[in-house]
């Protein structure tokens, strides 16, 4: 049976899920006092990348930072204060489009659900924060494919995605972007999913 119980803007939810060890996860909109938890972020991120020998487009710990002070990322941690997940999200076109990126859980709390439901937090807090903006994600794995569906995201070619070029500058720390760049950014490994408020209303 799973419990889920809400105080102020802190998610706590309890995992008793067959098989699974019972965990009580804390998932909240990161702030200033999360920063220690940024070099097992990036750590994790790029560790996970090289075990799944998929691309990835790096993220310096100066951005993450940036963006937990803003008020636009999630971060999960048990009850005792062990990092477990995090997520964020950056406006491009002056709010006209926005991305969840950086979707991360910890090893130990891996088929738990947890990335689910970070994955919903990111998406509300982008719905909070950019109500008409146009929300979209670029993957190559499965389960955030699905989860993207699950949420209203449909499947798009690139030509969809934003033009700003500092967008596409993210790409270039990816093993995949010779790639994308020969393809002239039309397509490469990743899948591209929007999800658009005026076609959902």
């Amino acid at each position: 049976m799973k419990t889920i119980q809400y105080k102020s803007d802190t998610a706590i939810f309890s995992s008793n899920e067959e098989n699974i060890e019972p965990y009580d996860f804390i998932i909240e909109e990161a702030k200033l006092e999360h920063i220690h938890y940024i070099n097992q972020i990036c750590e994790e991120t790029l560790s996970s990348a090289k075990a799944r020998g998929t691309g990835i487009s790096g993220r310096p710990p100066e951005l993450l930072a940036k963006k937990m002070i803003e008020g636009e990322a999630i971060i999960a941690f048990t009850s005792k204060g062990k990092w477990a997940g995090f997520a964020f999200i950056s406006s491009w076109e002056n709010g006209k489009y926005v991305s969840n990126s950086g979707l991360i859980v910890a090893p130990e709390f891996r088929n738990t659900g947890l990335a689910k439901k970070i994955k919903r937090k990111i998406f509300e807090l982008s719905r909070q924060k950019y109500p008409k903006a146009i929300i979209f994600s670029l993957t190559t794995g499965l389960a955030v494919m699905k989860m993207n569906h699950e949420l209203g995201f449909e499947p798009v070619t690139y030509s969809e995605l934003p033009n700003d070029e500092l967008f596409w500058e993210n790409c270039k720390s990816c093993i995949n972007c010779p790639i994308l760049l020969s393809k002239e950014r039309k397509n490469c490994l990743c899948t591209a999913m929007l999800y658009n408020p005026e076609k959902i209303s």
